[in-house]
């Protein structure tokens, strides 16, 4: 039987609150094989919209994932039933189950107000802005057999009808490019009308539309005042429609939440209660025309309790929940009315045991620090059973602590408080066990960093920034994909880093930018925008999710930015010249017109610390940051130019641009030819002689093939000379072990990753790490937290504990995994691993292990597919659907080797 596959069914569906599953007018459509098929030749779809069925569509194709809807546009809040059978030359599947979706609200079908709340004069001007409660009523006769609410807003919102909270979607509507993108959600609304009057508020606050943002605490720059709109539909039993929104007659009252902001925290006054209602200011904002989000919406998706409670001396009580993550506390202990408990949130404790977030406080030099805040209140009024869930906020932490005017925070009943995990609800989609239990600890604390920091848009950390930096999203999506379902969340990011992009084909460094930079012009941040490994993002990341899920619809979307960024880069490289190259020649020799050298580039960035004579760590930026950044970063911009244009020509291929895949091939092989004629040696030697530049030559298929064992060569002396520790930075450190092994030195590679010393994954878990660090020395040796705890791009490295140590990979040229390899490399002493991935042929399950002198491999290939199972002795059985195993004679043991 055909099976509809429901987190790729709609390609760009909101599976939002309540439940539905939410689209657009054109939806695509997806679908998974019957048991035992490796393909199909055709299909037939049948489809009834609001009861109706439709002409069956049917076509001999292949393609079974992101098919394009066959029938007219859906329109607003129509239901869709739908379902599927494969064709195999004569041969037809039984019909799949029926699948349900809707569409939403569209666009030109809205029909009610902006509602924005009344606010002081100076409300644009300051930073500590409360939380609005927007109201209104409607009147609901009996015979309601369908209702929908359809909302969103500028700013983050809540929506209560008759008291009840309704939906469990968090911190919508999230986070766009609000100038250009806004989605909306849809509610079942059944569940809380009664018959009579309803009445409905909106809980407002400023969120990422204009609260604070970054590093320096900036207002975002999207607006000045934010409003909501909301919309229900009511269809009754006798055919008739009702249709109520916002509008004049809404109300506007200052909510008991007197301050709330996603960074700093929310403070709620519930003694204080609402203000007094005053009519509401109608369609005063400019707002794009909503559409309907292709990501997983933001969901509480776990709650934990306390690991322990303990009392500091200053009389304040620190709660450790045991995990470093996104989210909230949620306290059902407020004390007498009038007690004002505040918490503060934090990732690490001092030696005093107390709470420490100096590590996040923000430094320019020359100036004082901006101490870094998470903190939340709320003053009980008394009232039995009241819970303080700020839900207006979000933090990253593993610690609160909390003071009270009453001193009842020591001895909290542990029963009291718990952690509220929040980030999207993303379907898991890849598991990995092995022998060795700290490797099982690094891949958990891989996934906790970047569930941590998947919170609406990929960020760089949940704390100190939380910006959706390109550079880190463009390093660990190809991690990601096999922890994770990422396809729509994915998409939903890369719509902001297209709406951001600069008239001159720049991807700005974050995505969704707060400081507008289109609108806003600034030097400082314009001279850096625009670099290597940065901006490829938008290259990259449609590359990775089409090669995983055949997700050729947004290679379509991002396109055109594309092609925008490549040609700024070409035309960097063809104008701009790094000085040390103006040096060595007035006029440009004739491989320099395709060097990207001339323009800023982070570079590597964020390599590790050294050593100094007295044992200090010293940051590899040196004392002089100007140094670093007039260095010259050729070699990185270059090699990323190469990169993006090669998968550029790839792209091209696949949306049928067959003279762009020729012009952009064209082009990758000139700028690897001037790579070569730069920067690689006769001997296999690049120039800069780092492990970076090593694993980028290696791995973005830089060096012709007679020189690539020597070029490995140089990557293991390289890193034999740092004691078999890794030396990479931000760009390269995700492709070092791979690159090792592959090229036939996986001891090599396990030694590195089996590290118990500075810098190392294990060295950060033998300190307590729960998530990856941003820095190697996260903690310390003096026990001094550094920099970031929850930096998600190091976790990178899990990646090979799927493609190699579970061995794991898909075949050369396959896409959405119709074809792939099991071939283990073995190593480190481990002597057995499993693991899965749910991908979109089905479940693939691998399990090897080594006993009595014998190798056992046993995989499961799911409908779709066909696998290749590779042993350690050099055989191979070539598998189709179903379960298989093979066996050969196991290797000598392999000792781990760890300095």
């Amino acid at each position: 039987m055909t099976k509809p596959v429901p987190n790729h069914l709609v390609a760009d569906a909101d599976a939002g609150g309540g439940g539905l599953i939410v689209t657009g007018p054109n939806p695509h459509l997806s679908w998974r094989l019957p048991a035992g098929w490796t393909h199909q030749d055709g299909y037939t779809l049948a489809v009834r919209i609001d009861g109706v069925d439709q002409p069956e569509a049917a076509a001999d194709s292949p393609r079974h994932r992101f098919v394009d809807w066959p029938w007219r546009p859906l329109t607003s809040g129509e239901t869709v039933h739908w379902r599927v059978r494969a064709h195999r030359a004569d041969e037809r599947s039984d019909w799949s189950q029926w699948h349900t979706f809707e569409a939403g609200l569209l666009a030109p079908d809205w029909s009610a107000a902006w509602v924005s709340p009344v606010e002081p004069d100076d409300a644009a001007g300051t930073s500590n802005r409360p939380a609005y409660l927007l109201g209104g009523a409607f009147a609901a006769r009996a015979g309601v057999v369908r209702a929908r609410l359809y909302a969103t807003a500028l700013g983050v919102y809540e929506v209560f009808v008759n008291g009840h909270r309704v939906g469990d979607t968090q911190l919508a509507p999230g986070s766009t490019s609000f100038d250009k993108t806004l989605y909306a959600q849809a509610h079942d609304l059944a569940p809380y009308l009664v018959e009579g009057r309803n009445t409905v508020e909106v809980l407002l606050s400023d969120g990422w539309y204009r609260g604070r943002t970054g590093t320096w605490r900036t207002p975002a720059r999207w607006g000045t005042r934010t409003g909501a709109r909301l919309e229900a539909h009511l269809q009754h039993d006798d055919g008739t429609r009702t249709v109520v929104g916002t509008g004049p007659g809404w109300t506007s009252r200052r909510s008991s939440i007197t301050h709330a902001d996603l960074m700093d925290g929310q403070v709620t006054d519930l003694e204080r209660g609402p203000g007094e209602p005053a009519p509401v200011v109608i369609d005063a904002v400019q707002a794009p025309p909503v559409d309907w989000s292709p990501a997983p919406p933001a969901r509480v998706v776990e709650t934990r309790r306390p690991r322990s409670i303990t009392a500091t001396p200053s009389g304040a009580t620190v709660v450790d929940f045991g995990q470093n993550a996104s989210g909230w506390v949620r306290l059902a202990d407020l004390g007498p009315a009038g007690t004002r408990t505040v918490i503060d949130h934090g990732e690490h404790l001092g030696p005093d045991g107390d709470l420490d977030t100096s590590h996040l406080d923000s430094v320019r030099p020359g100036e004082e620090p901006i101490p870094f805040v998470q903190r939340d209140e709320v003053v009980s009024s008394g009232t039995p059973g009241e819970v303080f869930e700020p839900r207006h906020t979000v933090h990253g932490f593993r610690y609160a602590r909390l003071t009270r005017d009453d001193g009842g925070a020591v001895g909290l009943d542990p029963a009291a408080i718990t952690m509220q995990v929040v980030h999207t609800d993303l379907p898991d989609a890849g598991s990995f066990e092995c022998s060795d239990p700290d490797l099982n600890r690094l891949h958990e604390a891989a996934r906790w960093s970047f569930r941590g920091n998947a919170v609406d848009v990929p960020t760089d950390c949940p704390t100190r920034e939380r910006l959706g930096w390109t550079g880190d999203y463009q390093i660990f999506v190809s991690t990601a994909v096999r922890l994770f379902d990422v396809d729509g969340f994915s998409r939903k990011w890369l719509r902001s880093v297209r709406d951001d992009q600069l008239p001159d084909g720049r991807i700005v460094n974050s995505s969704p930018d707060p400081n507008h930079l289109q609108a806003h012009p600034d030097p400082m941040v314009d001279h850096i925008t625009g670099s290597a490994g940065w901006g490829d993002a938008i290259v990259h990341v449609p590359w990775v999710l089409y090669e995983t899920y055949g997700d050729h619809v947004v290679l379509r979307e991002s396109w055109d930015a594309m092609v925008r960024w490549v040609e700024f880069a070409l035309g960097a490289a063809a104008s701009a010249r790094h000085p040390s190259r103006v040096e060595r020649s007035g006029e440009p020799l004739p491989h320099e017109r395709y060097l990207w050298d001339g323009t800023f580039h982070w570079g590597e960035w964020s390599e590790p610390k050294t050593r100094s004579a007295d044992g200090a760590l010293v940051s590899a930026l040196g004392s002089d940051p100007r140094a670093w950044f007039m260095a010259d970063k050729g070699e990185v911009g270059t090699a990323y130019l190469h990169r993006s244009l090669r998968e550029l020509a790839d792209i091209a291929g696949v949306l049928g641009k067959d003279d762009d895949a020729r012009h952009y091939r064209d082009l990758a092989d000139q700028v690897r030819d001037a790579w070569r004629t730069e920067f690689l040696g006769a001997d296999g030697r690049v120039s800069a002689d780092t492990q970076a530049a090593y694993v980028r030559a290696l791995t973005f298929g830089l060096v012709p093939d007679d020189l690539r064992p020597a070029v490995a060569g140089h990557l293991v002396a390289r890193v034999h000379d740092a004691g078999d520790h890794l030396a990479t930075g931000f760009l390269s450190t995700a492709d070092l072990l791979p690159a090792l092994a592959d090229a036939g030195h996986a001891d090599v590679a396990y030694a590195v990753l089996l590290q118990r010393t500075y810098p190392s994954w294990l060295g950060m878990l033998d300190r307590g790490a729960t998530t990856i660090w941003e820095d190697w020395d996260g903690i310390d040796d003096d026990g001094q937290a550094n920099a970031s705890l929850n930096h998600y791009s190091k976790g990178a490295v899990v990646r090979f504990l799927h493609t190699h140590t579970l061995g794991l990979r898909q075949a050369p040229g396959s896409v959405a995994w119709e074809s792939f390899d099991v071939a283990p490399v073995l190593g480190g002493g481990l002597t057995w691993a499993r693991g899965t991935f749910d991908g979109p042929q089905g479940r693939i399950a691998v399990e090897w292990r080594m006993a009595d002198g014998v190798f056992r491999l046993e995989v499961d290939v799911p409908p779709g597919s066909i696998a290749t199972l590779r042993l350690p002795d050099g055989g191979s059985v070539h598998a189709g659907p179903g379960r298989h195993a093979a066996e050969c004679v196991a290797p000598a043991p392999q000792v781990p080797a760890v300095s």
